[in-house]
């Protein structure tokens, strides 16, 4: 994503908690200069930040300086999947810097996210959304809007990855199924992809369940967990049951527990051919 502002010509001031990833961009890219410190790159009239969880957007954006170092009238574009109860936080954190914030999780894997194909949950102000807009359609094909306040766009990101965790869980089950019967759930699953389920979800994670490739991860099953869990706090806010959500959580326990939490979360597959005693 940094790489498709930079190709946009603009330059960055980048950081990473893995310092190696930052000297690499830079490496490829003149624009782009790394700093020591997350505090560091948050000095322009736009940041923006993408963190894996909770604990390290509080670590790095609140506790690491980065939201007091922000100059007022500047906008901060944060990317991350993140709890609703952190993305209320913020938004006021911002407020009372005179900094606009904006909830932009995203839809799509890492090649995806290389050919700007991006799909962009947006939340927050529409002034402060239009200002970045340039910047954001070099990152994605499509911004789609849910909102004034920040933590719409977080509450329709976990709902859209619970819904990726369902259809992952059901193929999962669907292909131990069939591989009971002395179906070959390669087979089974290209039917899936082919023709009822005819799109990316099924098609790219169905790949993936038949060839059983889950490394490199795009996505592991500790992320995928993370995201299950925040989608159930988001509904236990609101007093929505979401009983799917629980056992797809338990299935993602069981992964992490078999020694699979850096696999891609279409290994939801393996656990259940585990549990079918088929391996």
């Amino acid at each position: 994503m940094a790489a498709n502002l930079l190709r946009g010509g603009h330059p960055l001031r980048v950081w990473n908690r893995d310092a190696a990833k930052a000297d690499a961009l830079a490496r490829a890219h003149a624009q782009a200069t790394p700093v020591a410190r997350a505090a560091q790159a948050a000095h322009g009239q736009v940041l923006f930040s993408m963190l894996a969880d909770d604990n390290a957007a509080r670590q790095v954006l609140i506790e690491g300086g980065v939201i007091d170092a922000l100059p007022a009238g500047s906008v901060h574009v944060n990317m991350a999947t993140i709890s609703v109860a952190l993305a209320r936080e913020l938004t006021v954190l911002h407020a009372e810097r005179g900094v606009a914030y904006l909830a932009v999780p995203v839809l799509g894997r890492p090649d995806v996210a290389a050919r700007g194909q991006l799909n962009l949950l947006a939340a927050g102000d529409a002034l402060a959304l239009a200002r970045v807009q340039p910047l954001l359609d070099l990152l994605g094909q499509r911004t789609w809007t849910f909102g004034s306040e920040p933590a719409q766009a977080n509450a329709a990101k976990l709902a859209a990855n619970l819904c990726i965790a369902s259809a992952i869980g059901t193929m999962a089950e669907g292909a131990a199924l069939v591989r009971g019967h002395g179906v070959e759930p390669a087979q089974w699953l290209e039917l899936l992809w082919s023709t009822l389920f005819a799109a990316p979800v099924y098609q790219g994670y169905g790949r993936l369940m038949a060839e059983r490739r889950y490394q490199p991860a795009g996505f592991t099953s500790v992320l995928g967990r993370k995201d299950v869990d925040l989608a159930i706090q988001a509904a236990q806010a609101q007093r929505v049951p979401v009983p799917l959500a629980e056992v797809l959580r338990a299935e993602l326990d069981d992964a992490i527990a078999g020694g699979q939490g850096d696999c891609d979360w279409a290994v939801l597959a393996e656990v259940a051919a585990r549990r079918a005693g088929q391996g």
